[in-house]
């Protein structure tokens, strides 16, 4: 078996352990399915352990496949490195590209990355998906989408993560809120007025966690599943709603709502982007990765 065999023999193990599957490991190498068994026919052999076995779920990587899978990942991504396998990509023609954002992502971040990969690249064409908790590690490495970015931790030996920016949090009310009026609130205040929160899986526990931990979760009156949904309820209302900082200024210049500082402290949250890991991630993607750190990173 040569040694140039036997390197594509690893890229092979490493894509399907990252992807659980013999279609997705088959279409980010440009090979047949055929081609990716056959591999693990070979694998198999040579290694005398079955690697992986049908589950529901895709494939399930024995015990050994998971002690091989760390040294052999670092080895595919150093040899990368150093052999410059992730070349030039070139964006001059038309390129597509596609992203997973929470709600809050499409209307604070996704204005700024279309902006870079325009200047960039003008012929792009992007393709916008919802973030979901559940399927956002297999939608990545299966190459369903390119990158996502969001505040939940995507823990995940799968992936790739990069932080982007953290984001403090303030309240918000409707700006003729009849109290709440000054440039912050106390604590006496909030607990007489009534609190909407949002609830799901698309990030920003926060604000529930802060109601629940200063003893207000009773005084919760509505609970919501988009933080987009806020402004057009806390202007008619008299509700307080607790939002991340940047996204609750972007909401007080279009909506009749105002942000105070809050008597608390919450925890800031990180936000991130998360991509496969080489080899999975193409050069396309990798250059799609320098575009939305160069509209996100560090953002005030």
């Amino acid at each position: 078996m040569g040694a140039e065999f036997d390197l594509n023999l690893i890229r092979t193990f490493v894509l399907l352990y990252e992807t659980r599957s013999v279609t997705a490991a088959a279409d980010v190498l440009g090979v047949t399915q055929p081609t990716v068994s056959y591999g693990l026919g070979k694998l198999r052999r040579r290694l005398g352990d079955e690697l992986f076995v049908r589950g529901p779920g895709g494939l399930v990587p024995s015990s050994e496949a998971e002690r091989l899978y760390p040294p052999l990942r670092t080895a595919i991504e150093q040899l990368d490195v150093t052999i410059g396998a992730a070349t030039q990509f070139d964006a001059s023609g038309p390129v597509s590209f596609s992203i997973g954002l929470t709600d809050l992502g499409e209307v604070n971040s996704l204005p700024l990355v279309i902006a870079e990969l325009c200047a960039r690249a003008p012929d792009s064409t992007l393709q916008v998906h919802a973030f979901d908790t559940e399927t956002a590690a297999d939608q990545l490495t299966r190459g369903q989408v390119d990158a996502i970015v969001a505040s939940p931790v995507l823990d995940s030996v799968r992936l790739h993560r990069v932080p982007l920016f953290t984001e403090d949090y303030v309240g918000m009310v409707a700006a003729d809120h009849p109290r709440l009026r000054g440039a912050s609130a106390t604590d006496a205040e909030l607990r007489g007025e009534r609190h909407i929160v949002v609830e799901g899986t698309t990030g920003h526990p926060a604000p529930r966690h802060a109601l629940r931990a200063y003893g207000l979760e009773e005084r919760i009156s509505v609970r919501v599943t988009r933080f987009a949904t806020l402004p057009y309820v806390v202007q008619d209302t008299t509700y307080v709603a607790i939002v991340p900082k940047r996204i609750a200024c972007a909401m007080a210049s279009t909506h009749r709502v105002r942000t105070f500082a809050l008597p608390w402290h919450i925890e800031p949250v990180e936000v991130a982007v998360y991509t496969r890991r080489p080899p999975g991630r193409s050069a396309a993607q990798s250059w799609f990765l320098d575009v939305i750190r160069a509209a996100l990173q560090d953002l005030p």
